[in-house]
């Protein structure tokens, strides 16, 4: 009680030694308006009130206009004088009246609101690109509480100092700057909270755009596209000082993620946002967003004051977060270039005659848009648009790097990052409310008690800490530190089991050092070893493996088993399940003695290419072992290692032989694009098809059997069609130009299944095929293509969308000698507990149906776990 006192002592103290303006908000019913944005004209400085609409603003002495806003109501403009004292200022605003545009809506007629809708788009971009800079102070309040949650974890959140009535609260003020056309900076000056990270932040739409095509992966209202995901309705205009506003509902064709709905208000002739009131969701939780603007020195409208309430119910926890966000200090550079005072924008599907005569007038080519407006004002929505779009195109061509799309500056101001109380009394924009202040009370609180528990759990640790090797590390693997730049470690023996090697034990142990060169090169050293107790034989390999963000080099060498595919189409751990559950020895496999070596080199960044060179004697292997786990009577026996491909006619039987093969692989992205963080850039995933050109060749000599030669080539890419869905797509070409001498393992193979679990890439392989029946050494072709839907069937049920599950279909197609045009398409449920899927698929040859499964699907980053290659 005494920590609350002081506090709210301290904050009005140190307010006081400050002048300013403090008061109320209210409607004209009486009831406070809370979260009402104030805005000052002449500082370009904006707050808003509190939940009990109170406010409070330090300002130098002089005159000011002070401007109140709230969405549905009149807005007021006070001139007032400050001293050096704080005055009090409360406010009563008069509901707002909304006046109707003289339109009557005819039946098959258009709503007023896609005229004004067009007039805005057409601008968007032009508001993008209307600055060279601005900067502004934010200053950022959440607040956040945890409703409910199940019985079950009672203990755990009472230990962790959880309660329902508990209010988690953060605070921070930051510097941001923007400098066209992509590079943002944000200085955090101070930040007040409980250290913990809130993964429900709302930054993404702070600092982003709604003029922007998309906002944290949202199609916006001002999109191109967004005529194809939302409605529009006119719902009336009304006045704001001399500007008037038009009142636009926003309906989503298709409710789900990535969408919004709401009210968009848009300022006539700017064609800018007014303000927004919008809800949307990411995977179950809801985001409602209110945002209000202001004519930054009567120029360009920018976001002055933001409001988000963010809600969820996931698997019995109920949480609810709260968000406000204002700038103030705005500074704006004009772009000279492209700015213009009162354009007027046509829209030609409505206003024809008048297109016509702009048209007749100034013609259709593109032109400099200052230019063209000093000749008239008046212009086409299509024109501007084409205007603004081959100014971006002109700049982005005389930029250094035109493939980065940001460049993003994240600092903290480390001399004054932590501040006292004080402090904040003084520069906190938003007065706290009483739950505010007790929320921060009990986090001083929680403080003193976390640091003496992990005083506690520090002398616990040095205790109770390991030293060294212990004998059962042998059995449970562990990793020792050696140096300050190298580890050891002994990994967990596994095991398996198929019919040539029966049971088979393999044991593992690596050396890993980061070498202090300018790359920070790593170095691995691997041997592995393995037992199969059916042959009563012993086999192992070494690994040497040097890599980092330029290179990648492996040296291997050994005698060791591998699967016919080398690009292992089933897992060694499903072949042990269906082996022994269900009597399907699918995985078939031969010996190799071998030295092998590959290097990767990343070229540029868009450009990588891979050489690999092998010699080995690989001999074919035979069952050992008729062991059943479960004896089924009516399941015939295990099969041949032998492999059958129709191709061949009959099951592949290989001779021993030597082979020397060698590859060079080459995969370019041309169109990748890049973020810029602190300096380092990150890629943007699927923003370029891969395109694969790959030579293989067989050489005969040096004690080698095989002379054949392979070309393929290939393209994969994954790209999004607006929020409706993700396309992805894999394809592949190849043929072999020379096929004088190969084996079967020479063969091309195709990712094939004949298990309950699909563990290889969903796109680029198959569910139903055969794994070698379709192989070939002549030519071949592999389709893929797999489209995600946002919400299709069981995905349009929002507690499903909220589990993140989604729907696919897909399509997979082989062309080879024997396929006969063999065609997979399938259904797929995905995300599962986010790893799983279930999918069902048929088979067709030549379009007659063959058969139909169902499959598990599992994560790829999961099943390569449990890769034995």
């Amino acid at each position: 009680m005494k920590l609350l006192i002081s506090l709210f002592l301290t904050s009005c103290f140190f307010t006081s030694l400050a002048g300013g303006l403090r008061g109320t908000v209210k409607g004209d019913d009486g009831a406070p308006l809370a979260y009402a944005t104030l805005y000052v004209k002449q500082l370009g400085t904006g707050t808003t009130t509190n939940e009990s609409g109170l406010y409070e603003i330090s300002l130098a002495p002089g005159q000011y206009d002070i401007v109140f806003q709230f969405v549905g109501f009149e807005t007021q403009v006070r001139t007032i004088t400050i001293s050096d004292t704080f005055q009090n200022l409360d406010v009563v605003m008069k509901s707002q009246t909304m006046v109707l545009q003289n339109v009557t809506i005819r039946a098959g007629k258009e709503d007023p609101a896609y005229t004004i809708m067009r007039k805005a788009i057409a601008k968007a971009k032009y508001h993008t690109q209307q600055l060279d800079f601005y900067s502004a102070r934010v200053y950022i309040k959440g607040t956040g509480q945890l409703k409910d949650y199940p019985w079950m974890f009672k203990k755990e959140m009472e230990k962790e100092g959880i309660d329902k009535d508990r209010v988690f609260i953060s605070e921070s003020v930051s510097e941001i700057e923007y400098r066209r056309p992509n590079t943002f900076k944000e200085k955090v000056i101070s930040v007040h909270s409980d250290g913990k990270d809130n993964n429900t932040s709302p930054n993404g739409y702070i600092f982003g755009s709604f003029y922007s095509p998309e906002i944290v992966e949202t199609i916006s209202p001002l999109s191109p596209k967004s005529f194809s995901y939302y409605r529009f309705e006119y719902l009336g205009t009304f006045k704001d000082r001399t500007y008037e506003i038009s009142r636009i509902k926003v309906t989503p064709r298709s409710k789900g993620d990535n969408v919004v709905e709401g009210m968009l208000y848009i300022v006539e002739d700017a064609w800018s946002i007014h303000s927004l009131d919008f809800i949307t969701t990411k995977l179950g939780i809801r985001f409602n967003m209110k945002q209000v603007y202001a004519p930054i020195e009567d120029k360009a409208w920018l976001p002055v004051s933001h409001r988000f309430n963010v809600a969820a119910k996931v698997f019995g926890f109920d949480f609810e977060a709260n968000y406000l966000a204002t700038a103030s200090n705005y500074k704006i550079e004009l772009n000279k270039e492209l700015y213009v005072e009162n354009m007027e924008v046509i829209d030609e599907k409505l206003e024809k005659e008048k297109a016509k005569e702009v048209e007749s007038k100034f013609g259709k080519e593109t032109q400099d848009l200052q230019k063209r407006l000093e000749e008239g004002k008046t212009i086409t929505r299509k024109e501007l648009k084409t205007i603004v779009k081959e100014y971006e195109k002109q700049e982005t061509k005389a930029q250094k790097e035109p493939e980065v799309v940001s460049n993003y500056t994240y600092e903290k101001d480390s001399i004054n990052f932590h501040k006292d109380t004080a402090y904040w009394s003084l520069i906190r924009p938003v007065p706290l409310t009483k739950q505010e202040i007790k929320g921060y009370v009990k986090i001083d609180s929680m403080a003193i008690v976390e640091k003496k528990r992990e005083e506690g759990d520090t002398v616990k640790r040095k205790k109770n800490s390991k030293k060294g090797f212990q004998p059962w590390d042998i059995l449970l693997g562990d990793t020792y530190k050696v140096s300050k730049h190298s580890n050891f470690s002994i990994e967990t023996p596994t095991g398996g089991f198929n019919t040539v090697e029966g049971i088979n034990l393999i044991y593992k142990v690596r050396f890993g050092t980061i070498l202090q060169d300018t790359n920070k090169t790593r170095l691995t050293i691997t041997p592995t070893y393995r037992y199969a107790f059916a042959r009563e034989r012993a086999n192992g390999r070494l690994n040497f493996t040097m890599r980092n963000k330029n290179y990648r080099f492996e040296l291997e060498g050994g005698r060791y088993i591998k699967q016919f595919n080398a690009d292992e189409p089933i897992l060694p751990l499903v072949n042990d399940f269906t082996t022994l559950f269900l009597e399907k020895n699918l995985m078939k496999i031969y010996q190799r003695d071998y030295v092998e070596a590959m290097f990767r080199k990343r070229i540029t960044p868009k450009i990588s290419l891979q050489g690999n060179a092998e010699w080995a004697n690989r001999t074919a292997m035979q069952n050992n072992t008729t062991y059943k786990l479960i004896d089924n009577k009516n399941v015939e026996d295990y099969t041949s290692n032998d492999p059958y491909n129709e191709e061949v006619g009959a099951n592949v039987i290989t001779p021993d032989h030597s082979a020397f093969v060698t590859s060079l692989s080459f995969s370019a992205r041309p169109w990748l694009k890049y973020r810029i963080r602190n300096g380092r850039k990150s890629e943007i995933e699927n923003s370029s098809p891969t395109l694969r050109l790959k030579y293989v060749k067989g050489i005969n000599g040096l004690g080698s059997d095989v002379d054949y030669d392979l070309l393929e080539t290939g393209i994969k890419h994954s790209f999004r069609l607006g929020v409706r869905g993700k396309l992805d797509i894999d394809a592949n070409a190849g043929m072999f130009l020379n096929d004088r001498s190969l084996y079967f393992m020479d063969y091309k193979h195709f990712l094939g299944n004949q298990t309950p679990f699909t563990t290889t890439d969903p796109v680029g392989s198959f569910r139903l095929l055969d794994y070698y029946q379709h192989s070939t050494s002549d030519k071949y072709f592999t389709g893929n293509v797999h489209y995600q839907f946002r919400k299709f069937l069981v995905s349009a049920i929002p507690y499903v969308q909220m589990l993140g599950i989604r729907e696919d279909i897909f399509v997979n197609y082989l062309a080879s000698p024997t396929s006969k045009n063999y065609t997979e398409v399938g259904y797929t449920i995905d995300g599962i507990l986010r790893i799983f899927r279930l999918e069902a698929a048929a088979s067709f040859q030549d379009g007659k149906y063959v058969g139909y499964g169902f499959r598990i699907g599992v994560a790829t980053n999961i099943s390569v776990q449990f890769s034995d290659n």
